[in-house]
């Protein structure tokens, strides 16, 4: 059975900083376990590391897509498995590092069960605002609600198209992992996670976000920006006029906020199915 560690933590945790400290120790390359990382230029608003902060590590999955293509769980997995088997064959440890913890699961426990789309419905839940989408599947499949992200709009409209379908969205039977899996969960206090989230938001906003989204925004359009995470939903409602210059900060602070507080769910859930203690990264330890 191939060995792998999986570093889990919720958004400016120091995850990355965690990964690069464990490949040098154990020899190992990191995999990138993020739904926007894999996208090319999506840099500043995704925290994507530089080539200096990767210290000569060889990182994978990052700038694999244009930011106009698509890229899926399946995708995640097949390629992930690919590189596993490789990292693994030469002697080094996989190290999967990253904030989407449905990659995670996917890989770990299988793929859901496929259920077929619906073009008309998806239609239609395209105008609702997320947090309609959120409160529908709430008040439709509690259980469902508590495993996904609010604020990700593509996961909760599909959650409502297989609801539409089966009435809820079946719980999978978790396969036995094929893995040898260690896990590192780093899971900052929640005042302190608070001041790492605006000192890494401050950092952003003075190292071109606002410039970046609008790059992406004349490549894409307005309805793709908005499906690329929430720093570019809110600047993007800045570029476009709908929110003011002064409102940036606070309304990305406080909806990181509330992201990084589902995060922490998901983090105690895997957690305690794990009994695996919560970590600071080595730096933060000091």
């Amino acid at each position: 059975m191939v060995k792998i560690l999986c570093i889990a933590g919720t958004t400016a945790s120091g995850k990355s900083a965690r990964a690069i400290e464990e490949a040098f120790s154990r020899n190992g390359e990191i995999i990138s376990v993020d739904s926007r990382q894999v996208y090319r230029g999506l840099d500043i608003g995704t925290e994507k590391s530089t080539h200096e902060e990767m210290c000569g590590v060889p990182h994978h999955l990052i700038d694999v897509r244009n930011v106009n293509e698509s890229y899926s769980a399946g995708d995640f997995v097949a390629d992930a498995s690919r590189l596993i088997e490789d990292i693994s064959t030469r002697g080094k440890l996989p190290i999967l590092v990253g904030g989407t913890h449905f990659y995670f699961d996917a890989l770990i426990h299988g793929l859901p069960r496929e259920s077929p789309t619906d073009a008309y419905l998806r239609r239609e839940m395209e105008h609702l605002p997320t947090e309609d989408l959120y409160s529908r599947v709430l008040a439709l499949d509690p259980r469902r609600a508590q495993e996904l992200d609010p604020l990700n709009r593509r996961r909760l409209i599909r959650a409502l198209e297989i609801i539409h379908t089966h009435g809820h969205v079946p719980e999978r039977s978790r396969s036995e992992s094929k893995y040898d899996v260690e896990w590192i969960i780093i899971n900052p206090p929640m005042t302190e996670l608070r001041e790492r989230i605006d000192t890494r938001l401050k950092s952003a906003f003075g190292r071109g976000l606002t410039a970046e989204v609008g790059r992406i925004r004349a490549l894409v359009g307005g309805q793709r920006l908005n499906e690329l995470g929430l720093e570019y939903k809110i600047v993007g409602e800045f570029l476009q006029g709908e929110r003011t210059e002064a409102s940036l900060f606070p309304a990305l602070s406080s909806k990181l906020w509330q992201y990084a507080r589902h995060q922490k769910a998901w983090l105690r859930k895997l957690r305690d199915e794990h009994v695996i203690p919560a970590t600071l990264s080595h730096r933060d330890r000091n």
